[in-house]
C-alpha cells in the first residue's frame, strides 16, 4: 500500500550534489513533513507513495536550494547608488552617509522584502546576512518563507541604529534571545571587520559565539591595505591576529579572504573556519581575489556569496557560480581549476557546510530538508544538454528558475512568488528611489 506523503516531484532530472555528485535521470523525489524521504528513479518512487500534491517535472532540472554565504540584503535599496569607486571611498563617502540618512525600521522592512523576493526568484533558499535591525528583517523573512542567518554588524563606530559598541552588543543579545530555537531564521554574532572593531569587541563577539554556539560572521582580508595595516601594527597578518585573539573557530564565517599567505591557509585549515567567496563584488571593487583553488586543495570549507547589491549589483547566485568558475581559470591560466562541480558544490553543499548546516541542507538526499529548485530546461540556451553540472554553471540563468520549494512548501511557481505581493514590493522600491534621485553624498 502506497505511503501517504505531502509532496511528490516526478519525472525530473535531479542533480543531487551528494558525495558522488550523482545525477538521476527521470527521477522522483518524495517529500513529507518538510524533508526529502526518498529520491531515486521515478519508477522506484512513484508507485510507493500517494501524495497530497504532485509536481510533474518533465523537462525540469532539480537542484538543492542555493546557499548565499555572505550578503547585506537590505542594501538592495542602494543598488546603483555609487558605482566604479574604490572600497574606502565607496563606503565612507557614499554608502555610510546614505545609510545614516535613510536606514530605519520601515527601510529595512521594505528593502529586505525586495531582497528576499530577488533571492527566491533566482533560486536562493538561505542566506547569511550582516545588516542593521535584523530583528525587523526576521519578521519579514518569516512571512516570505526564506531561510536566513542574521546578525547586526558590531562596530566601534556610531551606526544608524546604535551609538556605541555596547549598544551593538545589547542589540545582538536581544536578537539571540528572540531567535533562539528558530530553525528557519537563525542568529549570528557579526563583528564587521578588524578595521572597525577593537580587540575587546572582537573577543567579546567570539565569547558570545562560543557561549550560544552560533556563527561569527566577519569581513576578513578583503583589501590589501587591511592586511598591511595589521602587519605594520601587530607584526602579523589579519588572519594570524584574529587567531591570537581567539576569534577563529569552526563557527567563523569569513567573507572575502583575498589576501592570504601559505601560513594563513594553514591557520584557516587548523581553525576549521568557513570562507565566503564573493567573486563579483571583489572584481567590481577591485579588492582582490580569494585563492579558491588553494583553499579547496587544503580542504577548507568554502561557499559563495553575492555580498550586497550595492557592490555586485545583484543577488544572483547563478551569476556567482559562473563567475567563480571562470575567474580562477584566467587568473591561474589553467582551465581545469574550479571546475563546474566545484562551483556548484560551493553554491550548495559547500555553502551549507560554511554555515554549519551541512547535515541539514545543501544536497538532495534522504533526511535533508526539502529545499529544492526546479529549473526549466525547455529553453534554447539550455539545449542540447550533455553534462548537467556544466549546464548549471555555464548556461543556466536565474531567470530559468521555474519553481522553488523550501521545507517542502512551494514558494515560487512558474517563476512567480506565492508568498508576497510582488507588485507592491516593486512599487515601494520605486517610490523610495525617488528620494535619492539627484541627492549627492
Amino acid at each position: 500500500m502506497p505511503k501517504s506523503i505531502d509532496l511528490l516531484i516526478s519525472e525530473c532530472l535531479a542533480v543531487t550534489v551528494d558525495d558522488k555528485f550523482s545525477v538521476i535521470e527521470n527521477a522522483g523525489i518524495a517529500i513529507d513533513k518538510g524533508k526529502i524521504i526518498a529520491i531515486d528513479k521515478n519508477e522506484k518512487i512513484v508507485p510507493n507513495y500517494e501524495a497530497k500534491k504532485t509536481i510533474i517535472a518533465k523537462n525540469k532540472l532539480a537542484i538543492p536550494g542555493l546557499v548565499n554565504t555572505h550578503t547585506h540584503a537590505a542594501m538592495v535599496y542602494f543598488r546603483g547608488l555609487a558605482d566604479d569607486l574604490p572600497l574606502k571611498d565607496w563606503l565612507e563617502n557614499h554608502i555610510w552617509p546614505a545609510e545614516s540618512k535613510y536606514v530605519n525600521a520601515e527601510f529595512i522592512r521594505n528593502a529586505i522584502s525586495l531582497a528576499a523576493l530577488e533571492m527566491l526568484k533566482s533560486g536562493t533558499t538561505i542566506f547569511c546576512d550582516m545588516y542593521f535591525l535584523p530583528d525587523v528583517a526576521a519578521e519579514v523573512l518569516e512571512k516570505m518563507k526564506i531561510k536566513a542567518i542574521l546578525g547586526g554588524p558590531l562596530l566601534d563606530l556610531p551606526t544608524p541604529v546604535s551609538r556605541s559598541a555596547d549598544e551593538c552588543l545589547r542589540n545582538a543579545q536581544n536578537l539571540i534571545e528572540k531567535l533562539r530555537g528558530n530553525e528557519r531564521i537563525m542568529p549570528a554574532i557579526a563583528p564587521h571587520a578588524l578595521y572597525t572593531c577593537s580587540p575587546e569587541l572582537l573577543m567579546r563577539a567570539a565569547e558570545i559565539s562560543e557561549e550560544y554556539k552560533i556563527p561569527l560572521h566577519i569581513h576578513l582580508s578583503e583589501e590589501k591595505w587591511e592586511n598591511e595595516k595589521i602587519m605594520s601594527e601587530k607584526g602579523m597578518s589579519s588572519i594570524a591576529y584574529l587567531k591570537e585573539l581567539g576569534v577563529l573557530s569552526e563557527r567563523t564565517i569569513a567573507a572575502h579572504v583575498n589576501w592570504v599567505s601559505g601560513e594563513d591557509i594553514e591557520i584557516l585549515k587548523e581553525t576549521k573556519i568557513g570562507v565566503a567567496h564573493n567573486p563579483q563584488s571583489n572584481m567590481k571593487l577591485a579588492t582582490g581575489i580569494c585563492p579558491v583553488p588553494d583553499l579547496l586543495m587544503a580542504g577548507i570549507k568554502i561557499g559563495l556569496g553575492t555580498d550586497g547589491a550595492t557592490s555586485n549589483n545583484d543577488l544572483d547566485m547563478f551569476g556567482e557560480m559562473q563567475t567563480a568558475a571562470r575567474l580562477h581559470k584566467i587568473t591561474r591560466k589553467d582551465p581545469t581549476v574550479v571546475n563546474a562541480k566545484e562551483a556548484l558544490w560551493m553554491a550548495t553543499k559547500g555553502g551549507a557546510e560554511v554555515l554549519g548546516l551541512g547535515d541539514v541542507i545543501g544536497s538532495l538526499e534522504s533526511n535533508k530538508k526539502a529545499d529544492i529548485v526546479l529549473i526549466d530546461l525547455n529553453k534554447p540556451h539550455l539545449t542540447p544538454l550533455y553534462n548537467a553540472h556544466s549546464q548549471l554553471v555555464y548556461s543556466v540563468k536565474s531567470s530559468d528558475v521555474d519553481m522553488v520549494i523550501i521545507d517542502g512548501n512551494l514558494v515560487i511557481e512558474n517563476g512567480n512568488s506565492l508568498v508576497c505581493d510582488e507588485e507592491k514590493i516593486l512599487s515601494e522600491a520605486r517610490t523610495f528611489s525617488q528620494k535619492l534621485k539627484g541627492v549627492s553624498f
